[in-house]
């Protein structure tokens, strides 16, 4: 089974690039966040497309902002839309989809960005992240999360700590909400097959961060054991991000039982730019 998640940065606009990849990559299940469509649009714009290729699909959106799905040829059973006791901002958003897809309980996530350290919103996406883990504490035992965290794990999931000093994504309450989750048993599959790769998933449209290779790791793929121990090929699927009218993240792949592809290494295709020199680059939000 070929897990994947994607941040597709509205699906309206994604629709010439989502369909074809999904032709080309053929992922069984397929967990998409920010899709910024109600649902009824949702179907609308993709429920045939996706019909004639043999997705059952679950939606749980809002128009403009926010939105999750989740696409599967594996069977769709018990969707449950959104995460009991989940705090609002100031009313709950669409932000989390769970169902079960061949015996795997699939929930696909889209986390509170934070905004401004200590910020009302950062104080919502750390509660968030509460609820989350209450939920996947009382799932079964077969569960991967997959989505856009919104959170760098570690130092070594940026091209460079320094750049991101006083933002959120890298400060230590939103890491270790992160490492609570993962302390359910957990395993962030593409960094523990590749412990010591550049890897992101994320780059800012702004000043040719992509060309650069200046992003950042916040797609994540977190399996359970049952799951992990399933796990043939883990990459991101850089081609995605490349080219007319890309989302600013590529998706996350994840292969179980078998490999299709081969075990193909943790980026495809390679980025090309090397690694930036620390203290050399300033985001382009930085004051």
């Amino acid at each position: 089974m070929r897990i994947a998640t994607w941040n597709v940065n509205s699906a309206k606009q994604r629709v010439p690039r989502m369909l074809p990849w999904l032709d080309e990559r053929r992922p069984d299940v397929v967990c998409l966040q920010e899709t910024k469509l109600a649902d009824d649009a949702f179907a609308d714009l993709l429920g045939q497309e996706l019909d004639d290729r043999g997705y059952a699909f679950a939606a749980h959106g809002e128009a403009t902002w926010n939105g999750v799905a989740i696409l599967s040829r594996a069977g769709l059973a018990d969707v449950v839309a959104g995460i009991p006791g989940a705090p609002g901002f100031p009313h709950p958003e669409a932000r989390a989809l769970s169902a079960t897809c061949d015996g795997v309980r699939v929930v696909s996530v889209y986390v509170p960005n934070g905004r401004v350290p200590d910020s009302e919103h950062y104080r919502y996406k750390l509660a968030w992240l509460g609820a989350l883990r209450a939920m996947v504490a009382a799932g079964p035992d077969a569960t991967v999360v997959c989505g856009d965290m919104n959170i760098a794990p570690a130092d070594a999931d940026v091209f460079d700590p320094e750049a991101y000093a006083g933002q959120t994504h890298v400060t230590a309450p939103e890491r270790e909400a992160l490492a609570e989750l993962q302390r359910l048993g957990l395993h962030d599959v593409v960094r523990d097959r590749w412990p010591d790769e550049r890897v992101f998933t994320y780059w800012d449209y702004r000043a040719g961060m992509f060309h650069k290779d200046l992003g950042m790791r916040i797609d994540l793929v977190l399996a359970s054991d049952p799951v992990a121990a399933r796990v043939r090929a883990a990459w991101v699927d850089r081609h995605a991000r490349k080219g007319s009218g890309p989302s600013d993240h590529a998706p996350v792949i994840v292969d179980l039982d078998e490999a299709p592809d081969g075990d193909i290494g943790p980026v495809v295709p390679p980025p090309s730019a090397p690694a930036a020199k620390r203290g050399a680059v300033r985001l382009p939000q930085a004051p």
